[in-house]
């Protein structure tokens, strides 16, 4: 997959989707599957937005039960089974604790209860999935002698027990947007990042494509269409609205945080629910405080999920220190055994998704619901256009299919069946990923550690073959303590679409997705995509900046600045 701009000028596609997230992406790969000629454009990088800001749960719909939804237990159920099924290197079960506490709705009969109705209402979760790995067991209750003995000092001296369901995980939510994407180009599909959709092409009262900018190099062209599927997530309204598009009712967001800890608080695999200081409103069968999730994540630990109502037309999400801090406080409320500290912070999330209506300076807030599905046909007597506005990552497959599924109504043709639901993306075909894992320890014949081995697996499932065979300079040298190896920033560049360092450091790579990977670690890659795409020293400092100016200070701190690698230099 390459950025190609003359291709996205120069053709006029069924198709074009704005938005590179996991809903556009999913959209793309569709509607390419289905036989239409697709361009996928991305203002910034593919997946490099909200998609990989997320808490990465996949949420099978348990919570659900509180809102007597059906509808949302059994699609979340669904969806969680179609992204184990075909991007199961990506996409692990999670099981995750429930203290219990005294009687009624917190209590163990009532938790045994929620768990024995979801299993009833997902007799299908595991259909189809071949590997055992990535089935989902039913929930089960621990004693309060097992959860003290695995978390004395983070429940509350009261616990009675707990319930154990499983969710599921993305392991690396950028690569698993990439996979997707590079799936829809490998059907047909254009892909072009760093492209800002800027207005709608029209004829009449028809939208016939979109004006584009080059984002790197400057400079207006049009991308022509049949159809246009608006899915820039928390940016579509923007788009509209700048366009002369405004939806009756503009939506509200929130800008939901979590923050990262480099090493794990939990004993073993499991995630740990903790009471935090706020209510849904909007639950029939309420056990309380909402709750705060510590989840193992690779080998460090993911904190949160918290809400903040952004205000209309505002697209910032930035994390202050004061927010960390409260963030703290609030865990350390809840679970004072932590004893965590701002400074132990290494990196953090946040993203704009759809929340529900909340008054002004409400604590215990409405989450959004449902995603919308908008034909401008029928807003604004405007054909050819399509808006999709999703809520949950879990369900972007079947969201993508429903606004494909309207494209080819709007083109007077039945739509041919989905196939994104069973259908492996890139890498994905995988029957049984421990063994994949072990076959790629002994295929490397001892020319990377084990270690490196099972990260190849976990991010690249089957194509990792192509990292070993990757031509460069040094190109199986693991990058400074990391498991990365240098073949990884090649096949970035070359067959990616990275174009910044930012790209490759948090995205492309695990290097810095969970913490600061050292000043050293980034000069090597900087040099390397120096040598691929010629940019100069201050090209290169400017990259570093960039990058470092993503983490905490107290982190960059913590790694000094390194050298330069030996044998390579910037052009």
């Amino acid at each position: 997959m390459q950025r190609d701009l003359r291709a996205l000028a120069d053709t006029s596609f069924d198709l074009v989707v704005i938005g590179g997230g996991l809903f556009g992406a999913f959209a793309a790969w569709d509607a390419a599957l289905r036989g239409l000629s697709v361009a996928l454009i991305e203002r910034g990088d593919v997946g490099g937005a909200t998609s990989a800001n997320s808490f990465k749960i996949v949420h099978g719909g348990i919570r659900y039960l509180q809102h007597a939804d059906v509808y949302r237990i059994r699609q979340s159920s669904s969806e969680r089974r179609a992204l184990l099924r075909i991007a199961p290197h990506l996409v692990r079960p999670l099981p995750i604790v429930i203290p219990t506490h005294g009687s009624g709705l917190s209590g163990r009969a009532a938790l045994r209860a929620g768990l024995a109705a979801y299993d009833l209402l997902t007799p299908d979760r595991n259909s189809g999935l071949p590997d055992p790995a990535r089935r989902i067991p039913p929930g089960r209750m621990w004693s309060r002698a097992t959860v003290l003995e695995r978390y004395r000092d983070l429940v509350r001296p009261d616990v009675t027990g707990a319930g154990v369901f499983t969710d599921g995980q993305f392991t690396n939510p950028p690569r698993l947007v990439l996979a997707v994407a590079r799936s829809a180009a490998a059907a047909g599909a254009i892909v072009g990042s760093y492209v800002e959709a800027t207005g709608f092409l029209r004829r009449g009262d028809a939208v016939t494509g979109v004006v584009a900018r080059d984002c790197l190099g400057g400079g207006d062209f049009e991308v022509r269409a049949q159809t246009v599927v608006n899915a820039a997530g928390p940016y579509a309204e923007t788009l509209l609205t700048r366009s002369g598009f405004p939806l009756p009712s503009p939506g509200t967001y929130s800008r939901d945080a979590c923050f990262v800890v480099p090493r794990r608080l939990l004993p073993d695999d499991h995630a740990l629910a903790i009471l935090g200081r706020t209510r849904d409103p909007d639950a029939r069968l309420s056990r309380g405080a909402r709750h705060l999730f510590i989840a193992p994540w690779r080998d460090y630990t993911l904190v949160g999920t918290w809400h903040r109502v952004q205000q209309p037309g505002s697209l910032d999400i930035h994390v202050t220190d004061d927010h960390l801090a409260g963030f703290v406080d609030e865990v350390n409320h809840s679970a004072p055994g932590l004893n965590l500290h701002l400074a132990d912070i290494s990196a953090s999330y946040s993203g704009l998704v759809p929340f529900g209506e909340n008054p002004s300076g409400a604590e215990d807030l409405r989450y959004g619901h449902r995603s919308q599905l908008i034909d401008h046909a029928r807003v604004h007597g405007c054909a050819n256009l399509i808006t999709l506005i999703g809520v949950r990552l879990t369900t972007a497959r079947f969201e993508a299919e429903r606004a494909i599924d309207l494209v080819f109504r709007k083109r007077a043709r039945r739509p041919p069946p989905c196939r994104t639901a069973i259908t492996p993306v890139q890498g994905g075909d995988i029957s049984d990923t421990d063994a994949l894992a072990g076959n790629a320890e002994r295929e490397t014949d001892h020319r990377v550690p084990a270690q490196v081995a099972r990260q190849l697996v976990g991010n690249y499932g089957t194509e990792f073959r192509g990292l070993l065979a990757e031509e460069g300079e040094r190109p199986l040298d693991t990058i400074g303590d990391s498991t990365t190896i240098r073949a990884q920033v090649y096949r970035a560049v070359r067959s990616e679409a990275a174009l910044t360092l930012e790209d490759v450091i948090l995205r492309r790579t695990d290097l810095g997705s969970g913490a600061y990977p050292g000043r050293e670690a980034l000069e090597e890659c900087g040099v390397i995509m120096a040598s691929q795409l010629g940019w100069t020293s201050a090209d290169v400092d400017r990259q570093l900046a960039a990058v470092e100016a993503k983490f905490p200070p107290w982190e960059v701190a913590r790694r000094p600045a390194g050298r330069p690698p030996k044998g390579v230099t910037c052009v």
